[in-house]
């Protein structure tokens, strides 16, 4: 759909420098995303894969971060393979509703309610991350955190328009269960795609 040279926003790796890469096509249907023109993969035109590592290659961060959409969707193994032949830390976000495909230095596994991972998916991730849009997915999110190895870094993301009510929650959480860390939508806070 699109790819950017920008600053990680969220998670364990905000605020490095990263190259996106923006997949088309999402089945699960989040009704808060913000960015439902990714949703229908045929909108998008196909891309070479070495014409996709050839634009990334044109900017100094080594860490390309391939999300979407849901990336998983397609089968991963050659874009990965020609992102760490060509240098690059391979980084992914998904909702893990599709079998994992390609060769990842970092998971960040951010399950969804609107569609369920693929039984096993938990125990990829590196990362889990989780959005809370209202006071009940606290609760949810501990369903998900007790799947993940015990090396997987949690956090809670308080969904944008719902932060100033949801954000006090995680901060009470957080302090009450140190396992968790809150992770914000810093590029939103820096106007930075």
């Amino acid at each position: 759909m699109e790819a950017f040279y920008t600053v990680q926003g969220e998670g364990l790796y905000a605020g490095q420098a990263a190259y996106f890469i923006r997949l088309g096509g999402c089945d699960v249907g989040c009704t808060w995303c913000d960015v439902k023109e990714s949703w229908d993969a045929a909108a998008h035109p196909l891309v070479e894969v070495e014409a996709i590592v050839a634009e990334a290659r044109k900017h100094p961060a080594r860490i390309a971060v391939v999300t979407g959409g849901e990336p998983l969707m397609h089968d991963l193994g050659p874009l990965t393979a020609a992102l760490r032949a060509a240098g690059f830390r391979t980084h992914i976000e998904t909702s893990g509703t599709s079998p994992l495909s390609g060769d990842w230095h970092h998971i960040c596994f951010s399950p969804k309610k609107f569609k369920a991972p693929v039984p096993g998916f938990h125990l990829h991730a590196h990362e889990l991350k989780v959005i809370v849009f209202n006071k009940h997915d606290l609760q949810w999110a501990d369903g998900h955190a007790a799947q993940v190895d015990p090396g997987c870094v949690c956090f809670l993301q308080p969904e944008w328009d719902k932060r100033d009510a949801i954000t006090p929650l995680i901060v009470e959480k957080v302090k009450a269960e140190p396992r968790w860390r809150i992770s914000l939508q810093t590029h939103k806070y820096l106007n930075i795609p």
